[in-house]
């Protein structure tokens, strides 16, 4: 196992890593919409679900891989009904094969955010 970390996405706030490299799998830990540079969460339904995408996107990057590795991600949201929106900026940034996907609302996430995306990618 390698621990894969990258300061272009939010530090770990608790006991975890950003992300876990095995075997080709890269695990990256639930991504709550931090803006690294301040490690405060950005404001506005729209802008919370681009900037958890854009730390996905970093911690991809930081183990050479991008958007097109990914095989499966969990979409926690607080209220179900943003699930829409979720789906609009994954039509921007996904292409076939999409991953597989599951989403759940939940009563509560990290730090008062609206959303939160576990994910899971591969690379040979």
């Amino acid at each position: 196992m390698k621990i894969i970390e990258t300061e272009n996405a939010p530090r770990a706030i608790g006991t975890y890593s950003q992300a876990i490299e095995s075997n080709g799998f890269l695990f990256i830990s639930g991504q709550i919409p931090l803006d690294p540079s301040t490690m405060e969460l950005v404001e506005g339904i729209e802008n919370q679900i681009k900037q958890v995408f854009q730390n996905i996107k970093q911690i991809l990057k930081a183990n050479d891989m991008d958007f097109s590795n990914i095989v499966k991600i969990s979409v926690l949201l607080e209220d179900l009904n943003n699930f829409e929106k979720v789906n609009e900026i994954m039509a921007e940034i996904f292409s076939k094969p999409y991953p597989a996907r599951a989403a759940y609302e939940v009563s509560k996430l990290p730090k008062g955010s609206s959303i939160e995306i576990e994910t899971i990618a591969f690379k040979e």
